[in-house]
């Protein structure tokens, strides 16, 4: 992005599909930055938009037509290719940046450069953070993207300065590195928070501050739903590699034990 500066950065015309806690989260920030929103979502959010000043469309087509120069989508990972599959693209009225914020990168990356027009520009991005984690700001939280087919390099940039402005940490890397990271981190957080919640792991007088973690570990993972949880196994390859990896280091740790206790007898 070295060919613009950050004065060159301008208010956008976003339309979010699918309008969650994420995308609300998500907007309150645009909003105060100055870019106008609009929203559609299969769920009806017209109240909540209303008392954002964000006009609300239920027709697809409706919402395609309203100039947007982004289109944010912001669905689950499971229910995106219903969402874009059957979307009425000629109702588009220009080129349009459109730009996913999923958890799994490689997956919306294909789907949409299957289905989207070929005049269309397509960037990839994975806010590493939420409504909780960044309700004090947004400092220092980190911002993935892939820009994957860009032509017009200033709106691409004016969208990515949305998070850099907020002083985001940002990085650039492919989709490819991204899921095969994130299998490492954001998976196997989810993966070790469930396991522990299976095992109805509770606070005991006896906490150390390793188990304080792990307790808190649990409790920020299963405020995510089961859904999120799936779409990051199902749709990042890398994931099953990990699961399989830790079911593997599982055996192995009790074999050693089930060692160590035969020849301590």
């Amino acid at each position: 992005m070295s060919t613009c500066s950050s004065s060159s950065a301008r208010p956008l015309k976003i339309g979010i599909i699918g309008f969650g806690n994420f995308a609300q989260f998500l907007s309150k920030t645009m909003i105060k930055q100055g870019h106008s929103l609009r929203a559609t979502s299969r769920s009806d959010h017209s109240q909540l938009c209303k008392q954002l000043g964000i006009p609300f469309y239920r027709d697809m087509s409706a919402f395609l037509e309203s100039d947007n120069e982004v289109v944010l989508i912001c669905t689950s990972i499971l229910s995106l290719s219903q969402v874009v599959k059957p979307m009425p693209f000629n109702s588009l009225k220009r080129p349009t940046l459109f730009v996913d914020v999923l958890s799994v990168k490689e997956f919306p990356r294909d789907l949409l450069l299957q289905v989207l027009p070929e005049n269309m520009d397509l960037l990839c991005t994975h806010p590493m953070f939420g409504p909780e984690s960044g309700k004090h700001g947004w400092q220092d939280l980190s911002f993935m993207y892939d820009r994957v087919r860009i032509r017009d390099e200033a709106l691409c940039y004016s969208f990515i300065h949305i998070f850099s402005s907020e002083g985001c940490r940002m990085l650039e890397m492919s989709c490819e590195e991204h899921d095969k990271l994130a299998a490492r981190t954001q998976f196997l957080t989810h993966t070790i928070g469930r396991i522990l919640s299976e095992m109805d792991v509770e606070p005991t007088p006896l906490d150390t501050k390793g188990f304080q973690k792990l307790f808190e570990v649990k409790e920020s993972t299963v405020k995510d739903s089961f859904d999120l949880f799936s779409g990051l196994f199902i749709h990042n390859r890398f994931a099953r590699q990990q699961m399989q990896s830790l079911e593997e280091a599982l055996e192995k740790t009790k074999r050693k034990l089930q060692e160590r206790m035969e020849s301590s007898t």
